[in-house]
C-alpha cells in the first residue's frame, strides 16, 4: 500500500474499495437503524478499523452521519454529536487522511448544512488484534476492506479443536455457536 498522493498511492487507487462499500451501505443502513431504534445513543462513537489513507475513510464518516441523520429523521429524535475514531497499524501513514480534514469539515456543512451534531475526529493507531478501546466505549464498529490486509494469522492462538471448528472462517471467539 503507497501512502501519500503519487499515481500509485492508495487514494488514487481505492475505487474497487469504494464501489464495495456502497454495495455494503444498505447493511450499514440496517445497522444503525436497529442502533437508533434500540439504544439512541446521544454521541455516536464509531470506529473504522483499517481505514488507510484514502478517500473512502471519510466517505465512510460522511454516510454514516447521512445514515444517522435518517434515522434520528425517522424515529422523531436528535442528531447526535459524532466522533469517530480512524484506525490503522502505525505503518501505515494513514495519519495524512487528517491533512484532508479542513476540506472535509468545510464540505460537510456545505453538503449537510448545520443539520447534523458536532463531528470530531480522532487517530487510533494500532492493531486490531488487541484491545484498542474501553469495553462499552464504542457504539459501531466498521471495517469496509482491511480483513483481506491482515497482519496476522487468524487462527494463531487457537487450539486444535477450534480450528478444526472454524472450518476456513477468518473469525472464532467462544461465544461463537459450534456450527
Amino acid at each position: 500500500m503507497n501512502g501519500g498522493k503519487g499515481e500509485r498511492s492508495y487514494t488514487n487507487n481505492c475505487l474497487l474499495q469504494k464501489k464495495l462499500m456502497l454495495k455494503a451501505k444498505p447493511i450499514l443502513e440496517e445497522t444503525i437503524m436497529r442502533l437508533y431504534r434500540d439504544f439512541s445513543p446521544n454521541c455516536m462513537k464509531v470506529t473504522n478499523l483499517g481505514c488507510s489513507v484514502g478517500p473512502n475513510a471519510l466517505l465512510v464518516i460522511s454516510n454514516i452521519i447521512d445514515i444517522v441523520n435518517t434515522a434520528c429523521t425517522s424515529l422523531n429524535r436528535e442528531p447526535p454529536k459524532f466522533q469517530f475514531y480512524l484506525n490503522d497499524l502505525f505503518g501505515n501513514g494513514f495519519n495524512t487522511i487528517f491533512k484532508s480534514l479542513p476540506n472535509f469539515y468545510t464540505r460537510l456543512v456545505e453538503d449537510k448544512g448545520h443539520k447534523f451534531g458536532p463531528c470530531f475526529v480522532n487517530a487510533t493507531p494500532g492493531s486490531f488484534y488487541g484491545r484498542l478501546f474501553p469495553s462499552n466505549s464504542i457504539n459501531l464498529f466498521h471495517s469496509s476492506n482491511s480483513l483481506h490486509w491482515l497482519s496476522q494469522d487468524p487462527l494463531l492462538g487457537l487450539t486444535e479443536e477450534e480450528k478444526s471448528l472454524n472450518k476456513g472462517n477468518c473469525h472464532l471467539v467462544s461465544t461463537s455457536p459450534l456450527e
